[in-house]
């Protein structure tokens, strides 16, 4: 049987919540399950035994008369609530939905209209054309130095990159800081960012019209920050910028040129840290494609 968390310590409570958060658990309910059809059935026999008995559908005529003289509305019951008109509709709250070549051109639009980083990420904030945006809590924008020559780019925000507004945050993020240590690197001396802004439901991977809709961020960001070297990681990252249908497996540690614009980047293809956590076996491939990275800094 699961404790309480009220039994459990603070430690044990924040990973607990850090294990909700990775399996895509976006609300917490009640401890005990409702039965929210029996307590519909329940309500439906007390308005019965209330209301007078007649016609389905069928209004009690001084209800009828009483009604269109004073702009009683009915109740749910088909009782009039006196003094109470019918009240005006409310607005939808669901974003309009916009037909998908319109986003990608809006998003284009967008993007090339950022003159800077900042107003980039100004733009992206404003931004309401993807849907991923509706249900996440940050704009995850690019951080760390973006003079440092060097971008690593990541796939989409996970829960803890989406609560803390940053790339590469929580578990994962500690896991690349040790990656980077290793080459004598850190997040402050590299330009990290993802591919997609907006921390999808779940964590599921971005469909390819969320993706082309989220593409003129990412490459407008390569293209201000003109970076000497980039390093890709995961495979949705590398398919999306590299533009190949391999796998990660196939497409790490080889250098690839990169066409962003006018402007082609040396890219190196590796595994990301959830694919090291998942199977510690794919720590020797990371660290072959670091080394492999690291010769190649000298250039720069």
């Amino acid at each position: 049987m699961n404790p309480s968390a009220s039994h459990l310590d603070p430690a044990e409570l924040a990973a607990l919540m850090h294990f909700y958060a990775d399996a895509g658990v976006e609300w917490m309910l009640e401890d005990a399950p409702v039965d929210r059809i029996a307590e519909f059935a329940e309500q439906q026999a007390a308005w019965a035994n209330r209301a007078p008995q007649q016609a389905p559908g069928q209004q009690a005529p001084v209800q009828q008369d009483r009604q269109q003289q004073t702009g009683d509305a009915p109740s749910p019951q088909g009782k009039v609530l006196p003094g109470r008109a019918s009240p005006p509709p409310r607005p939808s709250s669901t974003p309009v939905a916009i037909p998908d070549d319109q986003a990608i051109a809006a998003a284009r639009l967008a993007a090339d209209s950022a003159r800077s980083l900042d107003e980039l990420k100004t733009a992206m904030e404003a931004f309401g054309s993807c849907n991923l945006k509706h249900g996440a809590r940050s704009t995850v924008f690019a951080s760390g130095n973006p003079a440092s020559g060097i971008m690593v780019i990541g796939p989409m925000p996970n829960a803890d990159d989406d609560r803390d507004g940053m790339p590469f945050s929580g578990r994962q993020g500690q896991m690349l800081d040790r990656m980077l240590a290793a080459i004598g690197l850190s997040r402050e001396t590299v330009l990290l960012a993802n591919t997609v802004p907006w921390r999808p439901p779940g964590n599921r991977t971005p469909s390819p019209v969320e993706m082309e809709i989220c593409r003129p961020f990412i490459e407008r960001q390569i293209a201000l920050v003109e970076p000497k070297l980039m390093l890709l990681l995961g495979n949705f990252t590398a398919k999306c910028l590299i533009g190949s249908d391999a796998s990660i497996f196939s497409m790490r540690g080889a250098w690839r040129d990169v066409t962003i614009g006018n402007m082609t980047v040396p890219t190196l293809a590796s595994l990301h840290p959830q694919d090291l956590m998942a199977a510690p076996a794919n720590k020797a491939l990371a660290w072959q494609d670091l080394l492999v990275f690291k010769a190649r800094l000298t250039s720069i």
